[in-house]
């Protein structure tokens, strides 16, 4: 409503990221709606803070299926629009907890969550030479230590947020790559 009402158009359609049937009426009315589909953004995650001793089976399958699965899926049932439509854009949105270089720094608890951003960013580098070929790009971004609903919960309103950026600051970056389009 509020982009219709700021001039905008936009189409409200409920999904279940795990579930292709979802995720294939999503599509198709979004198509439905703008006549084609150029750009995908996947920025799903699940939040899976626990020590690996305290963690469980079901939280690693909720953040693969949150995290992974849906990238496959999403990738999957947007190749053949984008490609009939000429080309688009994929950017999946990561986090610094996919570097290897960056796991002694985190604190315990994110075990299962830096896997699963870790897969995010292989897949779009194992996907993109045989997107490239149709016309469609697709990146991983890592916006940095970004303040959203779900960090300010996490760690309290009363935590130091310097350095943080706020979720406006993802936008250039992911419009940017949302254009790269061969």
């Amino acid at each position: 409503d509020a982009i219709r009402a700021a001039g905008g158009k936009a189409v409200a359609i409920r999904c279940d990221i795990g579930s292709a049937s979802d995720i294939s009426a999503l599509i198709a009315g979004t198509v439905e709606e703008f006549g084609r589909l150029d750009v995908l953004v996947n920025n799903a995650m699940t939040p899976t803070n626990a020590p690996l001793d305290g963690s469980t089976v079901d939280m690693w399958d909720d953040s693969m299926r949150v995290n992974v699965r849906s990238l496959y899926l999403f990738t999957q049932a947007v190749t053949p629009v984008m490609e009939k439509g000429g080309g688009g854009s994929i950017v999946n949105i990561s986090s610094g907890a996919a570097a290897h270089e960056v796991s002694a720094l985190m604190p315990p608890g994110y075990v299962i969550y830096s896997v699963a951003k870790a897969a995010l960013e292989r897949f779009s580098s194992a996907a993109a030479p045989e997107l490239r070929p149709l016309g469609i790009n697709i990146n991983a971004l890592r916006p940095g230590a970004v303040r959203t609903e779900h960090t300010t919960q996490e760690f309290g309103a009363g935590f130091d947020w310097s350095g943080w950026a706020e979720p406006e600051d993802a936008g250039p970056p992911v419009a940017y790559l949302a254009r790269q389009v061969d």
